[in-house]
Order: structure tokens, then C-alpha cells, then sequence
């Protein structure tokens, strides 16, 4: 009987997983000798036997030893778990770049699904014509926004070390020999030795500026390599089908909100923003540097062998002159000549000397100089490609590497606007005045040419912050290039006059203008941010009075009449729950684009999905395909936050898989072509389906999470909410206004404490009923299967509610639910918790057909499998330690060594879950 790849994968898999255990229980033999091993070994073999066996007998057995553990003893148990399950995430990685190989490997007809080669068979298979391509490549756009969202649980130090664990993985894949096999398990023992021997919590907050460090490593080592070939093998890969070599445009861009993002987060001010501009150039310019001296290495050309063009010999000649230097010492090798003139030129372009280049595009004329030369006698069917790379990294990353995101509270710019507009005696009150006196205020200050404030003018100092910002903005692109900061994102858009304030306090500053003949010009894009479920209903309507007013329209003429709305998904969840929210989203897209159309607007939607279930997450490619089709040609954003960073892209083979899936699924998806349905838009009857159950559920989430008066009770003390704000995972504070009230907490502790008591509530709950409920009055079962096998959206709905209830654990959130002092409210909301996860459980299986969750992804449910036995006893653990810190009190001299235990078990379940906010 044969084998599938796949089957022999899933062995590899398992075989790296006991490979590394060992190796694991080596180091942990080494370093706290026989007693910890057993002690390790024990409670895994019992953890391994309540999830097999169920038996209660047994989970007292297992919460019976972690009971006994003595305190520093303990602590080494706990890192034991959690490194254990951060080598099996490396474990996982490993298994899926070893499956990309294998599919590269076998016969070129057996491609793997969701590649570029894929997407590329199957615009050949539905007969997509040349003309057609050439279209879709004009449509093609993501870009992807690293955020400072603090959710990544792991120091940078630490990843940094599964990195090279990977790379040693993988090498053993390719080792042949037992010396080479033997200096791999030596070197990977020291890295797991180093990692044993290493703090794992950070010792305080984050500053900015780490963070910004934090995510130019992932731009430096990985994304400024693995871009340009995501480009570069489309346009081979559509040259190979199509014998037509197309000029593919930069498509797929990274941008960020890291030291932009000042939204509560009293850290990023208009300095913080500039300075991280600073290291983003910084940083492009060295790799620069990098690319171009590879280069110089290999173009050997001799003009005594080659011709070359009069343009190259003419840019050397000139160069000479302007830099007083004549470059390479070989004056036959040509480039090798141009390149060490553009390599002292990108010298004093760090230095700001005006001798260097002041734009990126003169650096790519250079570039695209040499190129036109080398087509003189190079053959064309096989270019250079690190010539085509170098170029591509230049029309990517500009000399501002990444775009910056500007976001800020609607409140900040009433309250600034209200000052000037009352020092200027435009209105003594703007803040109290009603929405349509708001706008017409607002209206008649864009129509004047005159500013309202000069640099003598004195405000107080959060006004005076936000003109700052604002004329901050101005200098950035005057600086770095017009990218460097495109978007001004407004957090709470409630009204059209929330809109028009960042355009007013854009027009004092001179990014936006009204000359006498009434042309607009405009040099930011200004998108709304919505994000409650009130906030997402109102969209529409919102849109279509903004874009009435005849002076924003011209606001969007100059900007390419193009309108970015970003979406929020994890205030709208958790408002309303998980399936309203997604719905409510679905629909708010739908609606705006109509109305969009109507004006002859594009819209680019900006969906700021967080890395966790309940806050929109899951896999980038399955966020493509479950947006309604007709918005995904005019452009896509998506956040990509915290944990979601290291999990996709710090290792080369993980992030190209991840980019290639997002690309593939835009190429089919904007043609309406997909592996297993036609990506067709909803019926009607689907539309009212979802509309019912929507409100069924919205009703039901509402009643436990608004209407319960000890909700919030059960909240604060079933999960580990208060312990995370010692984590020093984030510059940010956990709450907006530093209270304590729901509405100010911010969705991520809030979804992190769900998960990391195993509750996973705002990914799941209210689910069943709303389901229940529809089938109660239509015992339409079969509808919903059809749903699920046929409309993309409804099929996301569900899959990702089989990953929600398979993280979830009843069984571990009671102990969670136990540490309540009042058992009347723990007993009556986890008992609707439980009734609520059983019915929700029941009806996904109903609907998928299926016997277990995730039968339909064998490898994550395989995954899942894996981690439940370490996982478990790290849940147990900080039950142990959060129950013990609140009842000892800070106060007590154990407490900041039970803190710190405490914190070890949320950084080992983090790893085990892989998602956590």
C-alpha cells in the first residue's frame, strides 16, 4: 500500500517532534538533573491520559502533582512546558517548508494548492486571455500593515533562537553523512541550552522605538528578500504559460502603523513618528548598499567583449564630475564602474549631502540605465535576475522602506479644532455643536485659502500635539518621499465631520489646498475607521453624505478618486459577538461599494484583523476569500499584528508560502475563479439566512455580556485579565482611559484573557444559538450545508468556529471558572457557557457533515493533538499561581516570584495556542 506526500510528511513531522523532545530532555537532564525530567515526563504522560481517557480519576491525579511542586522547582517545570511547545511550533514550520520542497520536487504537472503556480494554471485553465491578464495585473494590490499591537508574547531575543533551531531542522532534513547528522543534534542541544539558560519575560515595557526595531528585523531579514521573488516568480511563471513577458507591477507591499499609531497611546508623538521615518531609511538605504555591492560583484561585463550603451558611458561621465571620483579602478568593466559611482552616491544620500540622490527613482533610472544596456547583448529569455531583484527592492521599498499609517482618536481632532476655532472666533463652542452646523463649519473653512493658525499662535499641549502631527506629516513626505506617509486613519469615525476635521487641520499645514479657480490639491488620503456594530450599520449612509459634499469629491479627485475605509474587527466583536460582527462587516463592505460605484469611486477596504479568532484572525488567504468578490479589485489592506509576525514571516520558506497563498487567491478571487466553488455572490435567501441568525445571535451575546450584572465580575476573576498587564508585551496601555469600565478596555487584553483561559468566548459564543434558533423555525439543515459548500464567506464563518471550539476546553475553563469566590456566579454564567459550547459544537458538526471539528484539516486538528497534553498542565499551573497571587496580595513577599511563575505559564500557553489577541 502507497504512501501520499502528505502521509510522509505527517511522519516527519512526528519523527522532528520526538527528535527534539529528546534532545529537550537531555538539556532538561543537564540542567536540573533527574528530578525535574521525572517530574516533566510524569505530568506529561498524565496530561496525555485525560485527553485519551477523560477520566476524572486522572485529572485529579495530574492537578494532585503540579499541587506538590515547590515553588522554584515549579518554575522550571513550567519553562520545561513552554519551551517544549515553542519546539514544537518550530517542529510544525518545519513540516510545512519540507511540504512546499516536496511539491517543488515531484512532477511539474502535481502543484501544490494555493501556490503561485496554481493561481497561474488556473487562469490558463478558465481561458483568461493575455488582454485579460494584462487587466488583472492593473487590479492586482495588498498591502499588509505590521502593527505594534501587543500581543506577541516572545522576546525578539528568543525567536531569534527558533530561527536558527529551524535552519538546523531543516539542514538535517539534507545532512547525508553520520558526522553531519552528529554536529547538527550538538549544535541544536547548545540552542536549546542557550534557550533554557535565557530570560524569557521582558524585564519592562517596550519603548516605541524597540518596537519599531522589533518590526524593521522582520523588513531586514526576511520581507526585502522575499518580496521581489513573490513578483519576480509571477512574471517567470506568466512567461512560462503565456509566452508573454509582462512588466508585472509592484503589487504586494508591506506598509506599518509601528511609531505611527497614537491612538491611546500616549508614547507616539509627532517626534516618535519622525524619528521612526529616520530608521526606516536608515535601514533601506544599508540594504541598499548590500544589494547593489552584490551586484557590483557579479556584472563583469568588459567593454572589450560587449557593447554597451551611450546612455551608461554618458551617466559614468557625468557622474565623475558631480561626485570628484571615477569609481571602480577597471575602466573596461562598465557597470561594475556605474556601480561604485551609485554606491558613493547612496554614501552621501545617508549623509543628506546634496550630492546624493534626493529621490528613490533616480536611483532606479540608474538602475533601470544598466538594464537596457545588458538587453544590448544579454539574451533576453533569460534575464539577470539579481538585476531584476535589485530593481524591484528599489520600486518597492522607495527610500522610506515601508509606508507609515498616521492613526489618531476622532475626539483629538474635535478637541483641537474646538481651541483654534475658539481662539480664531469662528465658534466659541465647536464641540456642542450639532453634526449639520458641524459641517458646514467645517465646509466653509476649506473654501478659505487663509490659514487659522501660525507658528506664533499658543495652544494647550494636546492641541498643540496635534498640529504637530499634522505638520510633522508634511515634512516626512517633503523628506523621505511621498509614501512615507500616504494614509491618516481616524479611530471612532462616527460622522461625515470627523472626516472633515483631519482635512481642515490637513489644510493648515498645507497637505491640502483650495486655489481660487477651485482646483483641489490634496496630499493625504483621509479613511474612517469603523469598528462598533453601531459604527459598521451607519456606514453607508455615512459614505454617501460624504461624498455629496462637492468639496470632498474633489478631495478624492485628487487623490485618484480613491476612498480607503478601514474595518475593525475587533471592537465590532466584541460588541456584538463573532458572528455579528463578521456579518455586520460583510454587509457594511457590500453596501459602501454599491454606493461607491454609484459616484465612480474605488474603494480599498482596510481590514484590521487581529491574530486571534475573535478578532478576526485566521489564515491570510481564507481573510481574501471570504470578502465579498467585487471589493477585492480595487485593493486590500489587512493588519498583520503581534504574534501573527513571527508565526508568518520569520522564516523565509513560511512567509513566501503565506504571500504566494494571499496572491494566488487575489489572482482567482478578482476573476471569480476558485479550486472549489465559483466565488459567487450570495443568494438573497442567503443574505435573510444570515440576517436571522445574526440577530438570534447578537441577541444572545448581548444578553450575557451587556445585561448580565456579574458578568464583568466573572470576567475580571475567571481569567487571567490583570496578571497580563504585567506581561510588558506592549508600549501601549491595556485600557484607553486607564479605567475600569467595559467600554474602555481595549479588545486585545480582552480577547487574550478569553484565550488564555481557554474560554475563547468572543470567538465562539452565541454562535449555536443563533444557528438553533433558524433551524428551530425553518429546519432547514440542508440550506446551511449548501451555504458551507458553496459561498466562501459563510464556509469562513464555520471553519473558523471548528478552530475556535477546538482551542476552546470546557474542561480546563472550569478551573479557570472555580477560582471565583462567588460559586452562585460562577456556577450560572460557565454553566451558559458549557450549554452554549455544546450546542455550538453540535450544529458545526451538523452543518460540515462531519464527525469531529477540523476532520476537514486533518493537519491542524493533528496539531491541536500534539499540543493538548502540554498545554493542559501549563492551564492547570496558572490556575495554581493566579489563584494564589490574589489571594496573598501584593503586599506579600512571595508575591513578585508568583508573578513571575505566573507570567511564564500565559508566555507557554501563548506558544501553545498560537494565537493569542
Amino acid at each position: 500500500m502507497t504512501t501520499t506526500s502528505e502521509e510522509r510528511s505527517n511522519v516527519s513531522l512526528l519523527k522532528d517532534v520526538e527528535y527534539l523532545t529528546k534532545i529537550l530532555d537531555d538539556v532538561l537532564l543537564h540542567e536540573g538533573g533527574e528530578k525535574l525530567l521525572s517530574a516533566v515526563k510524569e505530568i506529561r504522560i498524565l496530561s496525555k491520559e485525560v485527553r485519551e481517557t477523560k477520566e476524572e480519576k486522572t485529572q485529579e491525579k495530574i492537578k494532585e502533582k503540579i499541587n506538590q511542586l515547590e515553588p522554584g522547582f515549579r518554575k522550571n517545570v513550567i519553562r520545561a512546558f513552554s519551551i517544549h511547545l515553542h519546539l514544537l511550533n518550530i517542529a510544525e514550520q518545519n513540516y510545512r517548508s519540507r511540504r512546499r520542497r516536496e511539491y517543488q520536487a515531484q512532477d511539474a504537472n502535481i502543484i501544490q494548492p494555493g501556490s503561485l503556480e496554481a493561481g497561474v494554471k488556473q487562469l490558463i485553465d478558465n481561458n483568461i486571455s493575455p488582454e485579460q491578464v494584462t487587466e488583472l495585473l492593473g487590479k492586482l494590490s495588498l498591502e499588509l500593515i505590521m502593527t505594534a499591537h501587543p500581543t506577541e508574547a516572545t522576546r525578539r531575543t528568543i525567536l531569534q533562537i527558533h530561527k536558527r533551531i529551524a535552519r538546523l531542522l531543516t539542514s538535517w532534513d539534507y545532512s547525508y553523512t553520520r558526522y553531519e547528522k552528529k554536529l547538527i543534534k550538538e549544535r541544536i542541544a547548545n540552542e536549546i541550552t542557550i534557550l533554557w539558560q535565557t530570560q524569557e519575560i521582558r524585564q519592562k515595557k517596550p519603548s516605541v522605538m524597540k518596537e519599531v526595531s522589533n518590526g524593521l528585523y522582520y523588513f531586514d531579514r526576511v520581507l526585502f528578500d522575499v518580496l521581489p521573488k513573490i513578483h519576480d516568480d509571477l512574471e517567470d511563471l506568466l512567461y512560462e504559460n503565456y509566452n508573454q513577458r509582462w512588466n508585472i507591477p509592484s503589487f504586494l507591499r508591506f506598509g506599518s502603523w509601528i511609531g505611527g499609531d497614537r491612538d491611546g497611546n500616549p508614547n507616539v508623538k509627532a517626534t516618535t513618528t519622525y524619528n521612526t521615518l529616520k530608521r526606516h531609511r536608515e535601514l533601506v538605504l544599508k540594504k541598499y548598499k548590500e544589494s547593489i555591492g552584490t551586484l557590483q560583484n557579479r556584472l563583469s561585463h568588459s567593454d572589450s567583449k560587449v557593447e554597451v550603451s551611450n546612455e551608461i558611458r554618458e551617466s559614468i561621465q557625468k557622474d565623475r564630475q558631480e561626485l570628484n571620483c571615477n569609481g571602480w579602478h577597471k575602466e573596461d568593466e562598465v557597470y561594475r564602474v556605474k556601480l561604485s559611482l551609485m554606491l558613493k552616491k547612496l554614501e552621501y544620500t545617508e549623509q543628506d549631502d546634496e550630492r546624493g540622490y534626493a529621490i528613490s527613482e533616480d536611483l532606479l533610472a540608474d538602475l533601470n540605465l544598466i538594464r537596457e544596456s545588458m538587453m544590448m547583448h544579454h539574451p533576453k529569455q533569460n534575464p539577470v535576475k539579481l538585476l531584476r531583484k535589485v530593481i524591484r527592492q528599489v520600486d518597492l521599498f522607495g527610500f522610506h522602506l515601508a509606508s507609515l499609517d498616521v492613526r489618531n482618536h476622532s475626539g483629538e481632532h474635535e478637541s483641537a479644532l474646538t481651541e483654534i476655532y475658539n481662539k480664531v472666533n469662528i465658534a466659541d463652542n465647536y464641540k456642542s455643536l450639532d453634526e449639520d452646523e458641524k459641517v458646514k463649519t467645517l465646509v466653509s473653512s476649506l473654501e478659505n485659502p487663509r490659514p487659522m493658525i501660525s507658528i506664533y499662535d499658543e495652544f494647550s499641549p494636546e492641541t498643540q500635539e496635534v498640529i504637530d502631527t499634522f505638520r510633522m506629516i508634511k515634512s516626512a513626505q517633503d523628506t523621505f518621499g511621498m509614501r512615507a506617509i500616504e494614509v491618516y486613519l481616524i479611530s471612532m469615525t462616527n460622522n461625515v465631520s470627523d472626516l472633515l476635521e483631519v482635512l481642515v487641520l490637513a489644510k493648515e499645514v498645507g497637505l491640502y489646498r483650495v486655489y481660487p479657480d477651485g482646483r483641489v490639491v490634496s496630499r493625504i488620503h483621509v479613511a474612517p475607521l469603523l469598528e462598533t456594530i453601531d459604527d459598521l450599520k451607519n456606514g453607508p449612509e455615512m459614505v454617501k453624505k460624504l461624498f455629496d459634499i462637492p468639496l470632498y469629491r474633489k478631495h478624492l479627485e485628487a487623490r485618484g478618486d480613491l476612498q480607503e475605509i478601514m474595518l475593525g474587527y475587533s471592537d465590532g466583536s466584541k460588541d456584538g459577538g463573532n458572528i455579528t460582527a463578521n456579518w455586520v462587516l460583510y454587509k457594511a463592505q457590500q453596501e459602501i461599494h454599491d454606493i461607491s460605484s454609484n459616484y465612480g469611486v474605488k474603494l480599498k477596504y482596510f481590514h484590521g484583523r487581529g491574530g486571534s479568532l475573535g478578532r478576526g484572525g485566521g489564515p491570510l488567504y481564507s481573510s481574501l476569500l471570504s470578502q465579498p468578490a467585487v471589493t477585492l479589485g480595487d485593493g486590500v489592506k489587512i493588519t498583520e499584528q503581534g504574534e501573527v509576525l513571527s508565526s508568518r514571516y520569520l522564516l523565509e520558506d513560511i512567509a513566501y508560502r503565506s504571500l504566494e497563498q494571499a496572491t494566488s487567491t487575489l489572482l482567482t478571487g478578482i476573476m471569480g475563479l476558485s479550486d472549489d466553488y465559483a466565488n459567487m455572490q450570495p443568494s438573497q435567501k442567503e443574505v435573510d439566512a444570515m440576517s436571522v441568525i445574526s440577530e438570534y445571535a447578537l441577541k444572545k451575546y448581548q444578553s450575557l455580556v451587556f445585561e448580565d450584572p456579574d458578568f464583568i465580575k466573572y470576567f475580571n476573576q475567571a481569567t487571567p485579565l490583570h496578571e497580563l498587564g504585567d506581561l510588558n508585551i506592549g508600549s501601549r496601555p491595556m485600557k484607553r482611559k486607564g479605567s475600569d469600565r467595559f467600554e474602555d478596555l481595549r479588545a486585545i487584553p480582552w480577547v487574550f484573557a478569553w484565550t488564555q483561559s481557554r474560554q475563547l468566548l468572543p470567538a465562539w459564543y452565541a454562535a449555536g444559538t443563533g444557528f438553533k434558533k433558524y433551524l428551530d423555525e425553518t429546519g432547514n439543515l440542508e440550506f446551511l450545508q449548501e451555504m458551507y459548500n458553496r459561498w466562501p464567506f459563510f464556509q469562513a464563518i464555520i471553519n473558523n468556529l471548528q478552530m475556535a471550539l477546538t482551542k476552546a476546553d470546557i474542561q480546563t475553563a472550569k478551573e479557570y471558572a472555580n477560582m471565583m469566590k462567588d460559586t452562585e456566579i460562577s456556577g450560572r454564567i460557565f454553566g451558559q457557557l458549557a450549554d452554549e459550547y455544546k450546542e455550538t459544537k453540535d450544529i458545526v458538526l451538523k452543518i460540515t457533515g462531519q464527525d469531529e471539528l477540523l476532520d476537514n484539516r486533518q493537519n491542524i486538528k493533528e496539531s491541536v493533538r500534539l499540543r493538548n497534553p502540554l498545554v493542559d498542565p501549563l492551564n492547570l499551573l496558572q490556575v495554581q499561581l493566579v489563584s494564589q497571587l490574589r489571594n496573598e496580595g501584593e503586599e506579600s513577599e512571595k508575591y513578585e516570584e508568583l508573578l513571575m511563575e505566573a507570567l511564564l505559564t500565559i508566555n507557554g500557553v501563548a506558544a501553545g495556542l498560537r494565537n493569542t489577541g
